[in-house]
């Protein structure tokens, strides 16, 4: 995986930056977490410069502004933060009188986000390589194994070729997908902390040619750099747990688009399993439960 680009631009300017402006790179490399959620004048209090010297800092590293940089380097944290970090990281953050309110209003700020950056002409070929695809990959694993089984219960409903890939063992993974080709096409999701197994698969699939759909949170993260289509949503660090909304919502997105294309199939598939499911009760008819339960009161 590529090294964060924040750390990068950093190495990159460290000789030619002034004596302030390194005592500031400094301080984020080996503070990142705290410098997070710093503002300019804060990070200039902590490490004795002012606060024009930090904003002169952000600029020379190629940033627009101090706003951007810290945006920068909340990608570095996210990758880069263990689970009791996350915690200590976000626990000044959240309101503790309003917890609910304030994780639904970073859920929704999550959504607004994504809707307002997604590429929809990117999003409409990742639904085009889906439906011509000769075998369907879907990748996830640990907190993003959720979203994928998700993905892939709708997916079964349209496509007999769909393949849920929920191993957390590298060999496991190499196992079911060694047979990708060009003429097949895999779904990887992936969010911070990035997972290195689910960028080593997509990087092999890329090497057998096969169409590769990343869905995660920022062009720079490991497996949109090498995927055919990635598709962004933000997520968020709400204490050691992912806010993975949005990410959700473009999943949502994704099988709706395919459902529109495939509705002759949906359908057929539909009333087969509605069958199947009649036949052996795999539901609780509702009616049915109240209708016994009067009769039982009227007796």
């Amino acid at each position: 995986m590529k090294k964060n680009e924040l750390v990068q631009r950093i190495t990159k300017a460290m000789p030619r930056m002034s004596k302030g402006q390194k005592l500031i790179a400094n301080y984020i490399l080996n503070h990142y977490e705290k410098a997070v959620y710093l503002t300019a004048a804060k990070l200039g209090t902590i490490v004795g410069v002012s606060e024009s010297t930090v904003v002169r800092f952000a600029n020379e590293l190629g940033y627009d502004g101090y706003p951007k940089f810290q945006n920068a380097l909340e990608e570095l944290v996210k990758s880069k933060l263990t689970a009791m970090q996350r915690i200590e990281v976000t626990n000044n953050r959240i309101d503790k009188q309003h917890v609910l309110k304030t994780v639904l209003q970073v859920d929704e700020e999550k959504i607004r986000h994504t809707l307002e950056n997604i590429d929809e002409i990117n999003f409409d070929l990742a639904i085009e390589a889906i439906l011509k695809a000769k075998n369907i990959y879907i990748i996830g694993v640990r907190s993003c194994a959720g979203l994928a089984s998700f993905l892939n219960f709708y997916l079964n409903i349209m496509f007999d070729n769909v393949k849920l890939v929920n191993s957390n063992s590298i060999s496991e993974i190499f196992e079911i997908i060694h047979r990708i080709d060009a003429d097949d096409a895999i779904i990887g999701i992936s969010f911070p902390r990035y997972s290195k197994r689910i960028y080593k698969s997509l990087e092999y699939a890329k090497s057998k040619n096969a169409k590769v759909i990343a869905i995660t949170d920022t062009a720079v993260s490991p497996i949109a750099e090498c995927a055919d289509y990635a598709l962004l949503g933000q997520s968020e660090m709400v204490s050691f747990v992912d806010s993975l909304v949005a990410p959700l919502s473009i999943i949502n997105a994704i099988i709706v688009a395919l459902s529109l294309k495939q509705k002759d199939e949906i359908s057929s598939n539909l009333e087969s399993l509605e069958k199947v499911w009649m036949e052996y009760e795999v539901y609780d008819d509702t009616n049915d439960f109240f209708n016994e339960e009067k009769k039982d009161r009227c007796d």
